[in-house]
């Protein structure tokens, strides 16, 4: 018996929602070390033990994911991009089936955090590539291409979900909407491994992707997202923003900036965070305003190499690896085996239609067979828009678990084979930075393989 006053021990649940999900009630309530083990965790602090102790090792199991996956680009000769989709993939699989799925970690908050915030910035530094000089000079090839890129995969991939399928009306609709899409985020790293982005050609592409994401966008808002007065005030403020940052930011920088505080660092993250939280209150993505701000500040931020060598390092050395690991985990294996008919039908179909619209276009404008099919490779990649449409559908109701698992997995497909196929066999070496074309001769021949910015 114990003697005085002492405060009572709350109860399990007790300042917790009953609905709360278990990882905000697991350690923190439950006093009894053997009820720890008895339930069916959704975050691997069960192995790790407590919460930062949970926190630290996982990210280092992340990092040493990366560090493989980019050993494995150097070694196999792929874009680092690839490599680590390929990586988390492999990796879920063989943790899920030797500890539990959990282990891994992808639905901690933190984790999709870093994921966002690296497609976020990855497409910001996509967008500051662009040359407006270049743009001008290329915006019929750019446009033209990425209206192809866009249509014919919508309304292939649409019709061939309905009529061959068999889908309903709207699932078919949104499976054309996530078959259309191109990644930015793997064309720019992939233009960043061979130096392409510094490329009059490497340019129009990441343009070209522009305006099939865009497309997408807006095929997705038309159709399934109602205009409401959340959309005329993301609109009016982002014209605003777009027109004032221009102005503001090098005058910005001139005054403040070149400072060990990396000022033009946190303003830019401000910048990108903020029109991305408006975007995401209005129902859009907040991939889409960072692209836009990247372009308004190409001929600001674009020609600061330094800055943004900077911010590649930050990108591709932090937030990037967690990006593709991420995407590459949700590809369930096991499943593909099971059911393997309706993953390839919209993969076939998906790189069907986009050389049956790309080709034909970058022909017209007069582009060697090497490399008009090289471009119709990369902008037969997709990822982030593909799988946040699909995301789309499923949380509204519009497609089903089975549904949305068959094309997620084609568009996380559609972002390895097209990339491996066209760097294995269509990469227009003519078109390289002679320093970089020298050192891909050289890696092709056993030497050690230098990293393009390297050379510079």
């Amino acid at each position: 018996m114990e003697w005085g006053w002492s405060p009572p021990k709350p109860p399990f649940r007790l300042m917790t929602p009953a609905n709360a999900p278990m990882r905000e009630q697991e350690y923190f309530y439950d006093y009894s070390s053997s009820l720890r083990f008895s339930r069916e965790y959704h975050s691997p602090r069960w192995l790790w033990g407590s919460v930062m102790t949970s926190v630290w090792a996982l990210a280092a199991l992340w990092l040493g994911l990366a560090l493989v996956a980019s050993l494995v680009s150097i070694w196999l000769k792929i874009s680092t991009a690839l490599s680590e989709i390929v990586v988390g993939t492999i990796a879920q699989l063989i943790i899920g089936a030797m500890i539990g799925q959990a282990v891994l970690g992808t639905d901690e908050s933190w984790v999709k955090f870093l994921s966002g915030i690296g497609a976020i910035v990855l497409t910001f530094l996509a967008g500051a590539e662009l040359d407006p000089a270049v743009f001008k000079l290329k915006w019929r090839e750019a446009a033209a291409v990425g209206l192809a890129s866009f249509l014919c995969p919508f309304l292939g991939c649409a019709a061939a979900a309905y009529y061959l399928l068999g889908w309903e009306v709207m699932p078919s609709w949104l499976a054309g909407v996530a078959m259309s899409t191109t990644s930015v985020a793997v064309v720019y790293a992939v233009m960043l491994e061979f130096g392409f982005n510094r490329t009059e050609y490497g340019k129009t592409v990441l343009a070209a992707c522009f305006i099939t994401d865009l497309g997408t966008v807006v095929a997705l808002g038309l159709i399934f997202a109602p205009f409401t007065l959340k959309t005329v005030v993301f609109l009016v403020v982002g014209i605003a923003v777009f027109l004032i940052l221009p102005w503001l930011t090098p005058r910005f920088f001139k005054l403040y900036g070149n400072r060990p505080s990396e000022l033009e660092t946190k303003f830019l993250l401000l910048c990108l965070l903020g029109m991305g939280a408006l975007a995401g209150w209005a129902d859009s993505e907040a991939v889409l305003p960072a692209y836009l701000i990247g372009m308004v500040l190409a001929g600001t931020v674009g020609k600061d190499h330094a800055l943004v060598r900077r911010l590649r390092t930050l990108t591709f050395g932090l937030l990037t690896p967690f990006y593709f690991i991420r995407a590459g985990s949700f590809v369930s294996i096991p499943s593909l085996i099971a059911a393997p008919a309706a993953f390839l039908f919209f993969l076939i179909v998906k790189i069907a239609t986009k050389i049956a619209g790309v080709y034909p276009v970058t022909k017209f404008f007069a582009a060697p067979d090497r490399e008009a099919m090289y471009t119709t490779l990369l902008m037969s990649t997709g990822l982030t828009f593909g799988t946040i449409s699909s995301l789309f559908g499923l949380s509204h109701g519009i497609i089903n678990q089975a549904q949305y698992s068959a094309l997620v997995a084609a568009v996380i497909g559609s972002a390895v084979i097209p990339t491996l196929i066209a760097n294995a066999f269509y990469l227009p070496r003519h078109l390289l930075p002679r320093s970089d074309a020298e050192e891909l001769g050289a890696a092709r021949q056993g030497a050690t393989q230098v990293a393009p910015e390297q050379a510079e």
